[in-house]
């Protein structure tokens, strides 16, 4: 079971203060929970817990050039989460995703690990945003993958990565935590911090 995402979040900002003082200054103030409470009436159901607290502890980057997760992905504020779920629930296509199923789309994904029905589910929130434009979204659907964490593309759609990284918002952001202070890759992802003093994620894939 993961630490409490609070506890991997001072490790964090501390590893931070020492190494990429760029990126740790980037890291937005807590959100204003109006601006919470605002998401979860747009979406109409409440935000799964962890990702509460992470936006309580940090709304975001302040900076556009900083990247804080592996993948080159910054997390959004509550207001970007907002914006980037209208603009993805735009491109969900529910009558082809009927047609399709909840449980063959379901046990597609869950055997291939990709899906198309799913891109823009509106019980897919976006957390965090890549340079290129790809998203990672918390699964807040009720059932097996509630709680777990996406890669989505426009082209590939909804990716379910088979790390455990991807488990839960908490098993992220304690992977991270312990990826810093040890230098240690995971999933191909290795810490190195720029000449700016600017956190970033060299990938190297498994073979």
């Amino acid at each position: 079971m993961a630490a409490p995402i609070s506890e991997s979040w001072t490790r964090i900002e501390e590893w931070l203060a020492g190494h990429a003082p760029a990126t740790r200054a980037a890291l937005a103030p807590p959100a204003d929970p109006a601006d919470i409470a605002e998401v979860e009436r747009l979406v109409g159901r409440p935000l799964l817990r962890p990702l509460v607290q992470s936006l309580l502890r940090h709304d975001g980057l302040l900076d556009r050039r900083s990247w804080l997760l592996p993948g080159s992905y910054r997390p959004l504020s509550a207001r970007e989460t907002a914006a980037e779920w209208r603009l993805l629930t735009g491109f969900y296509d529910k009558r082809a995703a009927d047609e399709e199923g909840e449980e063959e789309a379901d046990y597609h994904f869950m055997k291939t690990g990709i899906s198309s029905a799913l891109y823009g589910h509106p019980q897919l929130i976006p957390i965090a945003r890549d340079i290129s434009g790809g998203c990672l979204v918390l699964d807040h659907r009720p059932e097996i993958d509630r709680g777990r964490v996406h890669e989505v593309e426009a082209v590939e759609g909804v990716m379910r990565g088979s790390h455990e990284m991807w488990t839960s918002l908490p098993v992220l952001m304690e992977r991270i935590a312990t990826s810093l202070e040890t230098g240690e890759p995971f999933d191909g992802h290795t810490p190195v911090v720029d000449e700016e003093h600017r956190l970033s994620w060299d990938f190297t894939p498994l073979r």
